[in-house]
This record gives C-alpha cells, sequence and structure tokens, in this order.
C-alpha cells in the first residue's frame, strides 16, 4: 500500500465546496482526462457505485468505486473495486471560516503490476503527484465559482 495526500485551500464557504465535489458527473471539469458517472444508487449515500474512467481518446483504465462513508458537508471515502486501482479514497472538507475551507484528498492504493509496480513507484510517483496538484488546482477554481446545475 502507498499513501497520497492532497490538498488545496478555496475561496468559498465549505458546504459549496462539498457540492462542487461531489457533482459526479462534472467532475471531468477539474479532474484530468477523468469523467465520473453514478452506476449503481443514487450518488450521495453509503453503497452507491461509481465508474471513473481515466484517459485519452478511449486509451486509459476504468475505477470503479463504492461510497463507504457519506458525511455531507465534511467526508466521503470509496472503496477502489477494480482490477488496475485497489484500495480507498477519502475526500474532506474542512471549514475555515463562513467564506473559506480547504479540501484534503487522501488514498491509499495497492500499487498495481506487482513487483514492477513497487519498482517504478519512485518513476511514477513524481508524475501521479503532478497530476493531483494541477486537479486540485482546477478544483479550486471550480469550486469558487460553483453553481449547482450548471453546465
Amino acid at each position: 500500500m502507498t499513501d497520497l495526500v492532497f490538498s488545496v485551500d478555496i475561496e468559498a464557504p465549505a458546504g459549496t465546496t462539498w457540492l462542487a465535489l461531489t457533482d459526479w458527473a462534472r467532475a471531468n471539469e477539474w479532474i484530468l482526462a477523468t469523467d465520473v458517472q453514478v452506476i449503481e444508487g443514487d450518488g450521495r449515500s453509503v453503497g452507491t457505485r461509481l465508474s471513473a474512467f481515466t484517459g485519452l481518446r478511449g486509451l486509459g483504465f476504468t475505477d470503479t468505486m463504492e461510497i463507504t462513508a457519506w458525511e455531507p458537508p465534511v467526508r466521503c471515502t470509496v472503496r477502489h473495486l477494480g482490477s488496475f486501482v485497489r484500495g480507498n479514497g477519502a475526500f474532506h472538507v474542512h471549514a475555515k471560516g463562513p467564506q473559506a475551507s480547504t479540501f484534503v484528498w487522501s488514498e491509499s492504493l495497492e500499487l498495481p503490476f506487482g513487483p514492477f509496480g513497487r519498482l517504478s513507484w519512485p518513476v511514477t510517483r513524481p508524475m501521479l503527484a503532478l497530476g493531483f496538484r494541477q486537479s486540485l488546482k482546477k478544483f479550486a477554481q471550480f469550486a469558487e465559482n460553483y453553481t449547482i446545475g450548471a453546465v
């Protein structure tokens, strides 16, 4: 298992940040090269299943997740169920006053590809971290301008 933790400060109330974060259909507006769909459940409760395809032009992988904790507007945890991505993820929103919040995204993942995955991790990790940081920067802008139902 490897642990990743990233955070970003957002100039938006925690409730707005939460709504932006859990607007699964619009995740492609801030998560790099990723489309998320609710495939089972309502998208807002334990047991909901999500499918996240990451890639370009049909080349990539699908990360199937199940929501294991739902505590709005503070915490959502998921279990990654796929053959490529396995482990647990968590999204936390911390209020920092009436008009500010911090979003923390953490993952505890099993590295794929056995020994090769472990050997390549020192090279893979910085690239993955860059993608997370870019996504969080985009998320801050997305949340700060978030309007329910906008496309």
